[in-house]
């Protein structure tokens, strides 16, 4: 019997015997009996990390409302200055975060960072804003994009019920949950054919609109910042609106552990990555531009749709298929990194001890990952997630913010860690200050009780805090103890190490 079959029957052997079930919130008691048989393995290279971070980035918002932009620019000159601004500030927080995360080499993007400069206490609330509420919307409102364009077909010339929608959205959801539990290298294979689908669509409308500027269609760019807006809250807006089609610059971080080698391929992934997204970005908006006038834009429900509709007739079926190719993949990458979140944050002791455990045969962190799933799955049943995804959207930046300034706390505190990767002090400085601009801007601008139910929500995670996390009542470890010793059974799973 080789060594690898040996060790799965000891380890399944000590999981029937209710040996490896330490169920309990972490704790120091914990941590040093813990068994440490496994860990993620590093089968991540540089063209899977450019891969994720395009293929996240890179999803709905893009083919379907630029409008947004557009209508708090109110121009083409500050619209497409906008979408640069953007890209622009995006790879400078993706900088920060790669000296972050070669720095730091913990797999948990901002948790991980917070954890070191600041203690547990913000690193908590980041994660209990992210695991609970941000990263499981996010993966339901791209599934329910992926539904919507996937079922219209069925449907011409009316809109598909809202039950087959999300309906097919928690398959999505469930299908998206097996692969990436099943096999990192799967998961990998898929967004990286998913990303090379959605270039390819990406590359058709950009290469569509230069024929079109070569041959005359400039029209919609004369005079192009006549009737521009510069209020202080519009520019904020047009940003929040900008930054989630570029949501996804920092995925990479939360999967360092998984990165063969990190020191390398993380900066490159970013520098290749982020830059291509951004001037895509850009040439599509000039493509859109070729073809629409800005008031046709506005009034269009699906920009990249309307656009193919136009243009690439008889062949405009393309456009909706790859932006089904789109949505999917970029679901596919915002499940692979929320469960990495969930099981660092678990690792920690700040979440249930089973979201730390990793399958014994597929090495996968696969109850994070259904955990993930299946809250996903409940935030689908809602008529309208996108006002959810609404009051929560600023609070993302409060932790951007939080975890740039904690690169700056930490060339100070921890001046002895090993810094491979070391941007100069200024992007930390920029950065951070363009989050607390985009944090408060929007609430002096146009105040609403959106802003109040998120800080009360962060706030409230104090309490779990401090009843689940500080105080450790012995109460839930006695409740906690069975189920985790039956999920382990049932999902076959075991901690992983605790130590790199």
């Amino acid at each position: 019997m080789d060594k690898e079959n040996l060790r799965e029957r000891n380890i399944n052997t000590e999981l029937k015997n209710g040996n490896l079930a330490p169920v309990e919130m972490e704790s120091k008691d914990t941590k040093q009996n813990e068994p440490k048989h496994m860990a993620l393995q590093q089968r991540i290279g540089l063209v899977s990390g450019i891969s994720l971070i395009v293929g996240t980035m890179i999803g709905s918002g893009i083919f379907i409302s630029p409008k947004s932009v557009l209508s708090n620019t109110g121009a083409v000159g500050p619209c497409l200055l906008m979408w640069a601004a953007c890209g622009v500030l995006a790879t400078l927080g993706a900088l920060c975060y790669a000296d972050l995360g070669t720095m730091i080499t913990k797999s948990g993007g901002e948790y991980a960072y917070l954890l070191e400069a600041f203690g547990p206490i913000p690193a908590f609330l980041y994660s209990w804003m992210s695991i609970i509420v941000t990263k499981p919307s996010s993966f339901a409102i791209i599934s329910l994009s992926f539904a919507e364009y996937a079922a219209t077909p069925f449907y011409p010339g009316c809109v598909p019920p809202q039950v087959v929608i999300k309906c097919l959205a928690a398959v999505a959801i469930i299908l998206i949950t097996l692969v990436n539990s099943v096999s990192v290298k799967l998961a990998n294979y898929v967004q990286n054919f998913l990303t090379a689908a959605k270039l390819l669509i990406v590359a058709v409308i950009i290469i569509a609109g230069l024929v079109l500027i070569a041959q005359g269609n400039t029209k919609n760019f004369e005079n192009s910042f006549d009737g521009a807006q510069t209020s202080f809250g519009s520019i904020s807006l047009a940003f929040y609106n900008g930054l989630w089609a570029y949501d996804g610059w920092n995925q990479l971080n939360f999967i360092t552990e998984e990165l063969k080698n990190p020191y390398r391929n993380l900066p490159l992934s970013i520098i290749i990555g982020i830059p291509l997204v951004t001037v895509s970005y850009i040439l599509i908006n000039i493509a859109y531009f070729a073809v629409m006038t800005p008031t046709e834009l506005l009034q269009s429900s699906a920009v990249a749709v309307t656009f193919g509709d136009r243009v690439l007739t008889p062949a405009s079926w393309i456009v909706p298929l790859f932006v089904v190719f789109s949505t999917f993949g970029a679901a596919n990458g915002s499940c692979f990194t929320a469960g990495r979140l969930t099981f660092a944050t678990a690792r920690e002791g700040h979440m249930i001890k089973i979201l730390s455990y990793i399958n014994i045969r597929r090495l996968t962190p696969s109850p994070a990952l259904m955990f993930n799933g299946f809250l996903a799955i409940i935030y689908i049943i809602p008529a309208d997630i996108n006002t959810l995804i609404n009051y929560f959207s600023f609070a993302s930046w409060i932790f951007y913010g939080l975890t740039t300034f904690s690169l700056i706390v930490m060339r100070f505190t921890r001046k002895g860690l090993k810094r491979p990767v070391k941007v100069p002090i200024v992007l930390p400085f920029v950065v951070t200050l363009v989050a607390i601009y985009l944090v408060l801007a929007p609430i002096i601008g146009s105040p609403d009780w959106a802003y109040l139910y998120c800080a009360l929500f962060i706030v409230g995670g104090l309490i779990f805090y401090v009843l689940f996390v500080y105080f450790h009542f012995s109460w839930t470890r006695r409740i906690m103890r069975p189920i985790t010793k039956h999920l382990q059974l049932f999902m076959e799973v075991a901690p992983a190490e605790t130590e790199q």
